[in-house]
């Protein structure tokens, strides 16, 4: 039988890939990487063999790991992901550093995150600002028990979760900082039926034939919830900076800017009101 180091060749010839290869197993065998340093030489049980050669065929298929494992990290938090939730991603942890620039270390603060999924944003502001108080909003009502979920795992108790479209259900609501990353992809791109994304919420992917849909609602309605010097950031896509730059603008907005990510691309813009 096959000790954990030949298992692991196999699976990253399999997949292509060392590091999902590696992820998987420690999912089996529920223990951290160190662990695979010191256990090569171990001969698993057939029933941790058969179940480990079930996910790698998973993965093989396309099956993003974060839905195979149920977990993905984001910011200093280990979160709750399900088919109902986008997965969040690295890019998206610069979302969050402006946010936290914004937003005082000791002082009272309303925050809004739009369209929630898993949490991740609103879930990582309020652990860094405990003095704030987060409304998180999500259409959907999995994602939003996800959310839940990931805040009750973590103790973070100055987040409240509301079901509504976008600002929808913050009326008469007013906040110092309102953030999202919404559905920035074209509808007929051809990454949507492409590797992890086939297997994402094609509501939080998509959105408009140009992708800016969401965006355009989300900048047209924000103004009136923020008070006076209160900023909104959201994430998009790599070529939209101009035209996002540009929505902002004509709906008003001051200090308009967009801050690029680790690769040098448009990522995350704003304005203040």
């Amino acid at each position: 039988m096959p000790d954990v180091r030949h298992m692991l060749a196999a699976a990253t010839q399999q997949l292509g890939e060392r590091l999902d290869a590696e992820l998987l197993l420690l999912h089996v065998v529920q223990k951290s990487r160190s662990w695979l340093f010191t256990h090569a030489d171990d001969v698993l049980d057939i029933d941790v063999q058969t179940s480990y050669a079930s996910l790698i065929g998973r993965r093989a298929a396309g099956e993003p790991v974060a839905y195979i494992t149920g977990q993905r990290g984001f910011w200093s938090l280990d979160l709750e992901v399900t088919p109902a939730t986008l997965i969040p991603r690295p890019e998206t942890e610069l979302l969050v550093e402006l946010a936290l620039q914004r937003l005082s270390d000791d002082a009272a603060c309303g925050v809004a995150d739009l369209g929630t999924g898993s949490g991740a944003i609103a879930l990582a502001i309020a652990r860094e600002r405990p003095h704030a108080q987060v409304v998180a909003t999500d259409a959907s009502a999995d994602a939003l028990a996800v959310a839940q979920r990931n805040a009750q795992r973590h103790a973070i108790s100055n987040v409240t979760f509301v079901r509504g479209d976008w600002l929808a259900p913050l009326a008469g609501q007013r906040f110092e900082l309102i953030v999202s990353n919404p559905p920035y992809i074209e509808s007929a791109d051809p990454h949507l039926g492409q590797g992890d994304l086939r297997f994402e919420p094609a509501s939080a992917l998509a959105s408009g034939t140009d992708g800016l849909d969401d965006i355009r609602r989300i900048v047209r309605d924000a103004a009136s919830h923020l008070h006076s010097g209160g900023w909104l950031l959201f994430e998009h896509g790599w070529n939209q900076g101009d035209a996002v730059r540009a929505l902002l603008h004509e709906a008003g907005y001051a200090e308009v800017f967009t801050a690029v990510d680790m690769e040098q691309r448009d990522r995350i813009s704003g304005g203040r009101r």
